[in-house]
Order: structure tokens, then C-alpha cells, then sequence
């Protein structure tokens, strides 16, 4: 492509600049930058080159109507035989335009820059990208064979082939086109997640976290490569963490990787794996984050070693004071070791540090109902239904105070209502908790309805569904179908003994099971579960 020099230059001396002089417009350097572009444009006011130089600038930290209205005006005023200026107007008004979501506009502009020039890889590459995006995959293939045929080696025009490809659903292919590409540019953690993603839809689990990790391995920082790999866990947790654990073994130094494994075991329940991997990294000082000893507390907490919690999120306290979550974690382990004077001052700090943290509120209504100060928690859960009105628990909680605690089933009522008339959950999606919330205004056969369908047509991957639905039929007195559920719930590794043994909060948990030698003895014989898994 060609570029006049000048522009070349400057954005190069940009691109050389410390992170934070870049980091806003208001800086010093940009605010030193723009004035000297001012006092040029006033003394010449069609400057089309220093008028585009100021629209790039603007560009760059976002101030998209800033940067079109400079580019505009340039574009008016360069000459036609300034081919090469145009070439670059083009370019960034496309840009602005593809930011801001105008895609029909960018596309225009990209076609008259390719008028300009058709040999620039740039150009096609991006208006391929535009006439992908707009849904036109017969015109991005084309340009994408053409950036191809311009450059072999291009792993951008195989990337965007393989796009197409899963477009017209041809997975093989899109494969074929990504390997190559793996060839030629092995270090692009982009095109590691890219076959992840067809890997993954091809029903080869194993090879899509294998190429996950191999991301992450390229740029430990990829959030697509880590949040793809965390969302993997969900629905794949076995290929997931069997693909982690031989990562580990072949690079057990490796921080991300520990961390990672940890996290996914936390989320599936399995505490006693993850708190193993927090430690070891605390250990061996692979990865220095407050937040490890929080997770640790987390984990504790579930398993029920409430003394060992507190003593974790005091750590992680003493390297950071003004997180509202660590507060609110301290508050329910001082509720659960019945210390609720420390609770309710914990809670509070909680939300000294962030008044508006709905978790924060309802635990904090939690600890002034363990100290019967009923009026005080309505008013908390109130707030936090106002501050987060599409959560069904605030809701819940909210009605359980009201009906079981201050003789109020009319307003219960309401609000146990409210829940069922929600539409942002599925159905199907056990959190919604309508089932619970028309178990409780007496729609028991629409009740038991939503269960059954929870429990017949949703898997179950790691005994969560499961756990509600011993609790759900424990709530109706059905201890025979609850027990069923909870030994389901239990084999799968659901692991949080607070909830199986401790919990009462909302009526949603397993209390009137705990009476029953039979689920004591199910604990007991899945005992492994809360001590290593």
C-alpha cells in the first residue's frame, strides 16, 4: 500500500509512546498534540493532511463525530491527484464508520479505497471483514481468495476463509483452512481459538481445549482463549480438565494454567481440587492476586470449614481493604459461625465500600434477621430488589421474611408472584426459581410441572440441578423423590456441604431432610466429595 510519510511517521512516534500518555484524550501529550493541530488548521484551515493527522488522533481515543467531521472536511479538500491521501481518508472514515456500526458506509468507503489501490492487502482484508460482518459471504469469500492469491502466506485469508466456510456450514473445510493456517502462523492464538470453536462443534472435544491451551500458551492475556476455555468447563468438564491437567504436567510452573483449573473446579463444585491448585500456586509464587486467598475463603466456606475461611478472607482483607465482596464473604462466615455482631459489622463495611452491592444487601438483611431485627432486613432486601430488580432470589428472600417472620403472607404473596410473572430466565433454567415461588402461592401442580420438567429434559453436569430439586421436593415433604435428587446431586460432585448441611435461607434449601437418618447416611457415604475431589 501506499503511504506518504509524514502520516507513517506520526502514527510510528504514537505507537512509541508510554501505554498511559495514550490512555485519554485529557492527557497532556494528546491535549499538546491537539493544540498544535488547532493552531495549524487556524492558520490554514484547508490543511487536509494536518486535518486527517487530528481526525486519527481522535480516532484513537475514541472521539468517533470528532474524527468523521475532520475526515470529512479532508476528504473535501485534498486534491484528486492526491491519490495516496485519499487512499488514507478512505481507510479511517471506513474505520469510524465499522466502529460506530454504520457497516453499509464503511463498505463504500473500502470500495473506493480499493478503486484507489487493489493491490492492498489492508483494503481487501478489511472490506472483506465489512462484507462478512454485513452478511454478504459470497463477496468475502472473493476477497479473501483474492487476499490469498496476493499473498499465500496470509494467515488472515485463510482465517477469514474458514468464517465463511462455518457459514455455509461446511466444518471440514473451515478445519482444513484453519490447520494450514496453524502452519503458517503458529504463534496466533486467535487461530487457536477460531478451530477451537470448529473443533468443538465438530464433536472433538479433546483437540478444541488442547487448542484453547494452546492459545493461552501464545498470549497468556487472550480473554477470548480464557473465557472460552471457562465456558467450556461448563458443558465439557471432563475434556476440559484432563486437557489443563496434561498442560500442567508438561509446564507445571505455569500459573495460568493452576489458576485456571482451580477456577473451573471451583464452578463445578469441586472445592477441595481447587483449593489444592490455589495453594500451590500461593506456594510457589506462580501468580501474586489477592484475589487467590478470597477463593480460597469461598471454597472453605462451602466445604464448611468456616474457621479455616475466615482466617483466608482476613488475609486477602489485609492485602486489600475496599472490596465489597470480600466484606460481604466475611459476613457470611461470621453468620455461619454465629458470631452475628462481627457479621453485621462486616456487612456493613461491605456496603461503606459500595452502598449499591445487592448481594451486599441481602446479606446484610441476613444478619439482622439472625438478630431479629426483621423491620431493619425488610428494608435491606428491599433495596436490593430496587437495585437489582431482574435477581428472582431478592424477590424470594424478601417474601420469606415477610410470610415466615412478620405475618405478612398478603405482601409474600406479591412478590412470590412477581418471580413467576418473570420472562428473562427460560423456563426451563432451574435459577429462576419459579417453580419455588408457585410451590409457596399454592400452584403446586404448576410447581411440581416446572420440576419435573427441569429434571427430565436438562442435564445435569455437575449435581446443581440436581441440589434444587432436593430441595424443591424437600420443601413439598416428598423426602423419597428428594433423597433421589440429592444421591443424583451427590455422585455428580456437588460438593457444598454448607448448602446440604447449613443452609436455611429463603426456603430454598434441604433443612427438613436433615431429620432424615437416610440423608445423613447419603452424606455420609459420599464423604470424599467435601475432603478431595
Amino acid at each position: 500500500m501506499k503511504i506518504i510519510k509524514p502520516i507513517v511517521f506520526f502514527i510510528a512516534l504514537m505507537s512509541m509512546l508510554p501505554a498511559e500518555a495514550q490512555s485519554g484524550i485529557d492527557n497532556p501529550i494528546t491535549k499538546a498534540v491537539l493544540q498544535v493541530y488547532e493552531q495549524q488548521l487556524r492558520e490554514n484551515p484547508d490543511d487536509y493532511i494536518t486535518r486527517l493527522r487530528r481526525a486519527y488522533e481522535y480516532y484513537q481515543h475514541d472521539e468517533y463525530l470528532r474524527a468523521l467531521d475532520d475526515v470529512n472536511r479532508a476528504i473535501k479538500a485534498t486534491p484528486a491527484s492526491e491519490s495516496d491521501v485519499l487512499l488514507q481518508e478512505y481507510m479511517l472514515r471506513a474505520g469510524i464508520y465499522n466502529q460506530t456500526r454504520k457497516k453499509e458506509q464503511a463498505l463504500a468507503d473500502l470500495n473506493a479505497a480499493y478503486d484507489i489501490d487493489p493491490t492492498s492487502m489492508q483494503v481487501i482484508n478489511e472490506r472483506a471483514n465489512t462484507e462478512f460482518d454485513l452478511g454478504m459471504y459470497g463477496d468475502a469469500k472473493a476477497d479473501y481468495q483474492r487476499l490469498r492469491r496476493l499473498n499465500s502466506r496470509n494467515s488472515q485469508a485463510l482465517l477469514g476463509l474458514a468464517r465463511v466456510a462455518i457459514k455455509e456450514n461446511n466444518l471440514g473445510l473451515a478445519n482444513e483452512y484453519l490447520e494450514e493456517a496453524v502452519n503458517l502462523d503458529p504463534n496466533n492464538a486467535e487461530i487457536y481459538v477460531r478451530r477451537a470453536s470448529v473443533r468443538k462443534q465438530m464433536g472433538d472435544h479433546n483437540n478444541a481445549v488442547d487448542d484453547l491451551l494452546l492459545a493461552i500458551s501464545s498470549d497468556s492475556k487472550n480473554n477470548k482463549a480464557i473465557e472460552a476455555l471457562v465456558e467450556y468447563g461448563n458443558t465439557n468438564y471432563v475434556a476440559t480438565m484432563n486437557g489443563l491437567t496434561n498442560a500442567i504436567r508438561q509446564a507445571p510452573n505455569v500459573g495460568m494454567f493452576r489458576y485456571l483449573r482451580a477456577v473451573i473446579a471451583q464452578a463445578h463444585y469441586h472445592y477441595g481440587a481447587a483449593i489444592d491448585d490455589f495453594n500451590y500456586i500461593i506456594d510457589n509464587n506462580l501468580y501474586k492476586y489477592h484475589g487467590l486467598h478470597a477463593s480460597i475463603a469461598e471454597c472453605q466456606y462451602a466445604l464448611g470449614r468456616f474457621d479455616e475461611a475466615l482466617s483466608s478472607i482476613d488475609y486477602a482483607l489485609g492485602m486489600i481493604k475496599d472490596d465489597a465482596r470480600y466484606f460481604c464473604l466475611k459476613a457470611k462466615i461470621l453468620r455461619a459461625l454465629k458470631r452475628d455482631d462481627e457479621a453485621v459489622n462486616a456487612a456493613a463495611q461491605s456496603l461503606a465500600v459500595d452502598r449499591n452491592y445487592a448481594d451486599g444487601l441481602v446479606e446484610m438483611g441476613l444478619c439482622y434477621m439472625a438478630k431479629e431485627n426483621y423491620k431493619e432486613a425488610a428494608s435491606l432486601f428491599g433495596e436490593a430488589v430496587m437495585t437489582d430488580a431482574e435477581n428472582p432470589y431478592y424477590y424470594m428472600v424478601r417474601a420469606w421474611l415477610l410470610n415466615d417472620y412478620m405475618n405478612q403472607p398478603a405482601a409474600a404473596r406479591t412478590f412470590y408472584e412477581q418471580v413467576v410473572d418473570m420472562d428473562h430466565f427460560y423456563i426451563d433454567n432451574v435459577r429462576s426459581l419459579k417453580g419455588f415461588a408457585q410451590l409457596y402461592i399454592d400452584r403446586v401442580t404448576q410447581a411440581e410441572a416446572w420440576m419435573n420438567n427441569i429434571l427430565t429434559t436438562v442435564e445435569d453436569y455437575d449435581g446443581f440441578i440436581n441440589y434444587y430439586g432436593a430441595c424443591f421436593y424437600a420443601m413439598t415433604g416428598d423426602n423419597d423423590r428428594a433423597l433421589v435428587c440429592a444421591e443424583k446431586s451427590l455422585k455428580a460432585g456437588y460438593a457444598n456441604y454448607y448448602n446440604w448441611m447449613y443452609n436455611t435461607d429463603a426456603r430454598i434449601n434441604v433443612a427438613p431432610l436433615r431429620d432424615d437418618l437416610r440423608f445423613l447416611n447419603l452424606l455420609n457415604r459420599y464423604d470424599m466429595i467435601f475432603k478431595n475431589n
